[in-house]
C-alpha cells in the first residue's frame, strides 16, 4: 500500500511538471515554435479542431512559422483562431501557405513574459505541494485503520518529502531555463 501511495504521488507530482511543460512551450520567446500554436482551436466543419490536426506546422527560418494546410478552404479559418488568440502574431497567407513572422520582444515585453512564466512556476509548485498534503493525508488514514504503524508513517512522510524537493527542484530548473530563453536577445 505504502509503495502504491508513493508511486501515485510521484505520477501526479509528474503530471504536473509536464503541464507546466507544455504551457512554458506556448510561451513565446524571440524565435519561433510550432509549440506557440499548442492552444490554437480552429472551427472544423462544426468541430473545434486543434491546428496540429488540420496543417503541418514547420519553421522555414528562426523567426518564422509555415502553416501548410490539408484544405484550402481551411486558410481563412485558421487565421481567424490565430488573430483570435492572446498571441498577438498576425498571419499572412499567399492562398497556400499561413506565415506568421515572429516579432522581436521588447524589453518590457520579455519582462512581462518573465513575471508571467513566474506565476505558472508558482502555480505548479502549489499543485505539487497540494500532491504531498494528500498523500500525508492518506498516510494518516492508513495509520488510523492500523495498516501501518507510526514510525512507517513518520519514515513516509520523508520520503514523500524527498519526492516533493525533487519535483520543486525540476520546477525551479524549469523556470530558470525558460527565463534565460526569454531573456536572450
Amino acid at each position: 500500500m505504502i509503495q502504491e501511495l508513493r508511486k501515485k504521488t510521484g505520477d501526479r507530482m509528474q503530471g504536473a511538471v509536464d503541464a507546466l511543460k507544455k504551457e512554458f512551450a506556448g510561451v513565446r520567446t524571440g524565435r519561433a515554435s510550432t509549440g506557440l500554436l499548442d492552444g490554437i482551436i480552429v472551427d472544423y466543419y462544426g468541430t473545434p479542431t486543434p491546428v496540429q490536426q488540420l496543417a503541418s506546422l514547420n519553421i522555414p527560418e528562426s523567426r518564422q512559422i509555415a502553416i501548410h494546410p490539408w484544405e484550402q478552404r481551411l486558410i481563412p479559418e485558421i487565421e481567424k483562431a490565430i488573430m483570435k488568440s492572446d498571441l498577438g502574431l498576425t498571419p499572412m497567407n499567399d492562398g497556400k501557405v499561413i506565415r506568421i513572422n515572429i516579432p522581436i520582444l521588447t524589453e518590457e515585453r520579455r519582462k512581462q513574459l518573465v513575471k508571467i512564466v513566474k506565476k505558472r512556476a508558482e502555480e505548479s509548485k502549489i499543485v505539487v505541494r497540494n500532491i504531498r498534503r494528500d498523500s500525508n493525508e492518506g498516510l494518516k488514514k492508513l495509520e488510523k485503520e492500523e495498516h501501518i504503524s507510526e514510525d512507517e508513517v513518520k519514515k513516509e512522510h520523508e520520503e514523500i518529502q524527498k519526492i516533493t524537493d525533487a519535483f520543486i527542484k525540476k520546477i525551479d530548473e524549469l523556470l530558470e531555463h525558460k527565463e534565460k530563453e526569454i531573456m536572450e536577445v
